[in-house]
């Protein structure tokens, strides 16, 4: 039955060359070239580590440093412990300050109030028994009285020195502690307070708080030593009935302050070593989702380019749900798709070959006979059928090259709305004009009296494929029969709205088991009295291949009565509606 619309002869010799190529068995050579091709793996494939593990690793470790860093400057918790600390401080010297101005106070000649020298030396000594605080006592004149590091005895004056306390832990220990020290002395922390200096000669003229103090004020101020440590000094009048008879300054280094913040940064150090180990793995792990199956879908991929066959697959990441994945599932899916066309080339090729070959056979063979005969009459009829082999060949020439150039220029062309009852309309009448002097059987067209028949696609190509398969339903339609062209728009299917055009003939319907095989390449079927080789047999195919390119389909079904007998084919084209 039908071809395509425009077939040809029966094929009779199986196709010349190898239809495709079996991977099932490979002889030891082409195993060596395997091997070969996997040793000559790029070294790109092979690194330790891959350079996404790297950046992974990079900004993780990173981003939580830079947390961390943030944490250990800890400038707001060391304000509010030295101002704690200094508030202790004042209130310590408003005690001293104030035991001094009661019990170590004189009544003088003159009745004014006098400070007693050894008083204030005996209650300066008692009261810093309980405290590591360092305290000075100054007269209004700014004469030390009284230092609680000072000692007078019988054998002269005695200088209390402050030894640092002792190193523990060992020298593992140690350097972490150097280390530590270093790196907070770099901080700007301390870059904001004034060095602290210790003069030869204690005079009250020294200290800014003292002097202060002195006034009748109370000051408070913070220190950086020579060593970088800290100091805290606060300096108080001793009054007596608002009398200023000297001043207390108090003074406290900061080594509770920084072992308070040395305790909460060493906490933050133990917190940062265990989220480090954490955020390690979790890179590696990371990184090893990410990196591992690309670097298989790379290797895969090369493998696929460089070997022989079809012995190497894409990993399937499908089941991950991930980009990962859908690129698995790309690649595969491209792969197919490559060896799919490949098998496709090979056996246009094979058809070309053979449906080639069978003119040049009968062409070759008239040549042949056509020197050798002497009789005019066959000596014509041996010319007439080299001309209809040598017309055959170029019409199987062209029709090849229409259809090896398809895909190139269905790939590259833009969709533009394609009325498809207008062009139905055109054809129709074109038919109708050339059926007459045919004898030709009539086209009766069907369209829809209101709806839109838009598709998107190539016009031209579309006009090709209903070219097509309305020449099919003729030829196959017995002189004064009919054709009937119906067209109408498809709703509720799951591909959405369609515009389905069906094409009815007359003839004797499609044989049975070939309703698939009519739009193979090269299928033959015509009617019987039809001149042969008039047709090329790649019609339908062609006409398949352009609705499959816009998204449609196109089948064919035979046309039955009540008695269940064949009346007719019907060919059925769908295309989306635009």
């Amino acid at each position: 039955m039908p071809d395509d619309g425009v077939a040809s002869r029966v094929r009779s010799a199986a196709p010349v060359g190898p239809r495709s190529r079996s991977p099932s068995r490979a002889d030891p050579a082409e195993a060596r070239r395997r091997d070969g091709a996997d040793r000559a793996q790029p070294r790109r494939y092979r690194r330790t580590l891959s350079p996404l593990t790297l950046r992974i690793l990079a900004v993780n470790v990173l981003a939580l440093a830079i947390l961390v860093g943030g944490l250990l400057y800890l400038g707001r918790y060391q304000d509010r412990l030295i101002e704690s600390e200094l508030e202790a401080l004042r209130t310590e010297a408003r005690i001293f300050a104030g035991a001094i101005g009661e019990a170590a106070v004189t009544r003088g000649g003159d009745e004014t109030n006098e400070l007693s020298h050894e008083l204030a030396r005996q209650m300066v000594r008692r009261l810093v028994e309980t405290t590591d605080t360092r305290t000075r006592l100054f007269d209004p004149s700014g004469t030390l009285i009284a230092d609680s590091r000072v000692l007078i005895g019988p054998g002269g004056v005695v200088q209390i020195e402050e030894l640092p306390p002792p190193v523990q832990g060992g020298p593992v220990s140690r350097i972490a502690i150097d280390l530590y020290d270093g790196i907070v002395n770099a901080l700007p922390s301390r870059d904001k307070f004034p060095v602290f200096r210790e003069g030869p000669v204690q005079v009250a003229d020294k200290y800014a708080d003292v002097v202060r103090a002195l006034a009748g004020d109370v000051s408070a101020s913070v220190w950086t030593t020579h060593d970088h440590g800290m100091m805290l000094t606060v300096a108080v009048p001793v009054q007596r009935f608002k009398q200023v008879l000297g001043a207390v300054m108090l003074s406290r280094g900061g080594v509770q302050i920084d072992a308070a913040i040395r305790s909460v940064r060493l906490d933050i150090l133990k917190v940062f070593a265990v989220a480090l180990a954490v955020t390690v793995l979790l890179s590696f792990y990371l990184a090893g989702t990410i990196a591992r199956p690309i670097r298989k879908l790379a290797v895969a991929a090369d493998h696929v380019r460089r070997g022989h066959g079809r012995h190497h697959e894409i990993p399937d990441f499908s089941r991950r749900g991930d980009e990962i994945g859908d690129l698995s599932g790309a690649l595969r899916d491209m792969t197919a798709a490559l060896w799919q066309r490949m098998d496709a080339i090979e056996s246009f090729a094979a058809d070309v070959a053979h449906e080639i070959k069978n003119p040049l056979t009968s062409l070759r063979s008239a040549v042949e006979t056509v020197a050798r005969v002497r009789d005019p009459d066959q000596q014509r009829r041996l010319m007439s059928i080299i001309e209809d082999d040598i017309q055959r060949m170029d019409r199987l020439i062209s029709d090849i090259s229409n259809a090896s150039r398809l895909d190139a220029e269905l790939s590259r062309a833009e969709a533009e709305p394609v009325d498809i009852g207008r062009m139905l309309r055109m054809l129709a009448d074109i038919h109708q004009t050339t059926a007459a002097e045919r004898q030709a059987p009539r086209v009766q067209l069907e369209l829809p009296p209101a709806g839109d028949l838009t598709v998107p696609g190539l016009e031209g190509r579309l006009v090709q494929v209903f070219q097509n398969v309305i020449a099919n339903a003729v030829s196959f339609s017995p002189p004064g029969g009919a054709v009937t062209v119906r067209a109408a728009v498809v709703r509720g299917t799951p591909e959405g709205e369609r515009v389905e055009v069906t094409v009815e003939d007359d003839g004797p319907g499609i044989p049975d088991g070939k309703l698939d095989a009519i739009f193979d390449r090269f299928y033959t079927e015509r009617p019987a009295g039809e001149k042969f080789g008039t047709h090329s047999g790649l019609g339908l195919s062609i006409s398949k291949q352009i609705v499959d390119a816009h998204g449609g389909e196109i089948f064919a079904r035979n046309r039955r009565d009540g008695r269940d007998e064949v009346r007719g084919a019907v060919f059925t084209v769908r295309l989306p509606r635009a």
